[in-house]
């Protein structure tokens, strides 16, 4: 069985993973995941056999010699993060430890047409993966995608997939169609004819030359939409998206496992996942507005991944239009602000929202996100942390920008595929 397929194995790879460049001792990681020395032996020998684990050196020891600590092989795989905007598109590869290798950002009309932003996706895929190439973030030899077969890239994705419990022939329990690793053949998809994706080419573990193990892309985009099925719905703005096969179309266009969530659930497991396990709402206001939440320390979607659509909360009954079809939503009242430069009165918007979830969540802590925020950071902390404490009806809830880089949305979107690997299956499935 491939070491990843064992949940204990997650563990010992989290754990490894956490410990960063100092590494951990055998004996620590048999301590904290509670399993025997010798099975703990068992999985490390075949993590370093696979190129996942290394030695990180020798620690003195209280009795007899010294233990041999071991690290997490970063560069042992990749994954691509994929956040799409109303107006821009972001890619990201990142390591197994989280790391940000490469970025590229490019304007996006989201209204153009599915088969065409699926098709600008996968260029801006392409090339991210290229660029760490080429700048020699990822140890490779130099393939021109056109010497490169499609039956060759497909067999070595197979490889790695299997060495990381990837499944490529899985279904959504209760959702229609393929499921995350569908390719071209098994699904309907809009591949144009000879299309082909970049492959990442360079050396496994053993030596041997081949494809990265680039183990799948996660996308993030506005909602709603089914998570499950891979397909968005009526995305506000964008109507024509409903019920397009998002997952499977990208999927079949880049060779890759394709997992598919909101933008602002992305966020949110990417900030859970670095996190103490509390609870907490993460409002992104940018383009439009929603919210990613996390209880007890797991990501919440709701049974319809309906759950985060704070934007369309009605706050004011007879207020302005929204393009969801409803009037007085707060997401038009803090467009309408912002756009009148008057980012003070957004905040105090927010806060109105934001203190309606404290009080009906019970939450610990609001964290704001999103370009608009960026732009404000002091104005809206202010402002929002003010409406909230002044509604407070227990302890006050803090408020903070979060703290999750300059890409957050596609940096926890590509935290959609690495999760799993290390076990963090809670993280994905509450709700």
């Amino acid at each position: 069985m491939p070491a990843l397929r064992s949940y204990n194995a997650a563990l010992v790879l989290d754990l490894l993973r956490a410990a960063g460049d100092g590494g951990i001792s055998r004996l620590e990681l048999a301590e904290r995941t509670g399993l025997t020395p010798q099975a703990v032996s068992k999985i490390t020998a075949r993590l370093r056999t696979e190129g996942m684990a290394t030695e990180a050196g020798r620690r003195a020891s209280t009795g007899g010699k010294p233990r041999t600590v071991l690290r997490l092989v970063p560069t042992a795989a990749y994954a691509v993060g994929l956040h799409l905007d109303r107006d821009e598109l972001t890619a990201v590869l990142v390591d197994l430890s989280g790391a940000l290798v490469a970025v590229r950002t490019a304007p996006l009309d989201l209204g153009a047409g599915a088969e065409r932003v699926v098709e600008t996706a996968a260029v801006h895929v392409d090339a991210v993966r290229a660029e760490a190439l080429r700048a020699g973030s990822v140890r490779a030899e130099s393939v021109r995608p056109e010497s490169v077969r499609p039956e060759d890239v497909r067999a070595e994705s197979v490889r790695a997939s299997a060495r990381f419990g990837v499944r490529r022939d899985a279904r959504p329990s209760g959702g229609a169609g393929a499921g995350v690793g569908a390719w071209p053949g098994e699904v309907p998809g809009v591949r144009e004819p000879g299309a082909q994706a970049v492959a990442v080419s360079g050396t496994w573990a053993d030596g041997r030359p081949g494809v990265r193990d680039v183990l799948g892309v996660g996308v993030a985009m506005p909602g709603p939409l089914d998570h499950r099925a891979g397909v968005p719905g009526r995305v506000t703005g964008f109507p024509q998206w409903a019920g397009f096969p998002l997952r499977e179309a990208l999927a079949a266009r880049l060779q890759l496992p394709v997992v598919l969530d909101k933008d602002t659930n992305a966020a949110a497991l990417g900030l859970a996942l670095r996190g103490s396990g509390d609870s907490f709402a993460y409002l992104h206001l940018g383009t439009g507005l929603g919210a990613g939440l996390v209880l007890g320390g797991a990501l919440h979607r709701g049974a319809r991944t309906g759950a985060g659509e704070f934007g369309h909360q009605v706050i004011q009954l007879d207020g302005p239009p929204c393009d969801c079809g409803n009037r007085g939503c707060i997401e038009a009242l803090c467009l309408a602000a912002v756009a009148r430069g008057e980012p003070a009165e957004a905040a105090r918007v927010l806060g109105a929202g934001a203190a309606n979830l404290v009080g009906l969540l019970d939450i610990d802590r609001v964290l704001l996100g999103g370009r608009t925020i960026a732009a404000h950071e002091e104005c809206f902390v202010r402002g929002v942390g003010a409406v909230v404490a002044e509604r407070a009806r227990g302890a006050v809830v803090p408020v903070a920008v979060a703290d999750g880089g300059p890409y957050p949305v596609a940096e926890g979107a590509a935290q959609l595929v690495l999760a799993p690997v290390f076990g963090h299956r809670r993280a994905l499935e509450l709700g």
